[in-house]
């Protein structure tokens, strides 16, 4: 589905199928780096089942949909330039699959977004930060299995070094008036992401 709906995407600037495929290639590569254990193929999967929900409210679908492709297309645990990386690794593919200026900007601030998932004046980019998000609203099973996998990516630290880090995330979206910026995800995940990242704080 997500080869289909990226082809199908760049299709509407770019006529060179080759290089259509060769950025396909790309992002399947980097979302299934052995690493990755929650940035990954399925995240986009679910990122994109979540954004289609509030399509009728997205006012720039095409640019939200690169966006979704590339904002974690480079993902490494031990940096934290990675949105940087990602939105300057986007800037050159659309570029290069000729998307218009405009577009390109937009789609590179909405990846620079999820760094820190603030109210942003654009509403698409709250759509997109939602969406990111909203895998903290899931079940507590979800949530666990979400959380456990987060846990794998940065694998490379001790509990010493990751839990202190691990609590100064939760406790940031905990201390946000709001988690989500939008009313269609605030309504469907706010409540359970609090409990979820109450629960999650307590065994740290």
């Amino acid at each position: 589905m997500l080869k289909k709906t990226f082809t199908s995407l760049a299709s509407n600037y770019c006529d060179d199928a080759t290089l259509i495929e060769t950025c396909w290639k790309e992002i399947e590569l980097n979302y299934s780096h052995r690493k990755r254990h929650y940035h990954t193929l399925k995240h986009l999967e679910n990122l994109y089942t979540s954004l289609n929900e509030v399509r009728e409210l997205v006012s720039d679908w095409n640019t939200l949909l690169f966006t979704l492709f590339y904002h974690d297309a480079v993902y490494n645990a031990l940096n934290g330039d990675n949105e940087e990386k990602s939105a300057s690794l986007a800037i050159q593919r659309l570029k290069e699959m000729d998307v218009p200026f405009q577009m390109i900007e937009r789609c590179s601030q909405q990846i620079l977004a999820t760094k820190q998932h603030q109210f942003d004046r654009d509403s698409d980019t709250n759509y997109f930060t939602d969406a990111d998000l909203s895998i903290l609203g899931a079940d507590w099973s979800a949530y666990s299995e979400y959380a456990a996998n987060v846990r794998k990516e940065y694998s490379m630290y001790p509990d010493l070094l990751y839990k202190p880090g691990r609590r100064k995330v939760l406790l940031h979206f905990l201390n946000m008036k709001g988690i989500f910026k939008t009313v269609h995800f605030s309504e469907k995940f706010e409540s359970q992401a609090r409990l979820n990242l109450q629960q999650e704080l307590k065994t740290l």
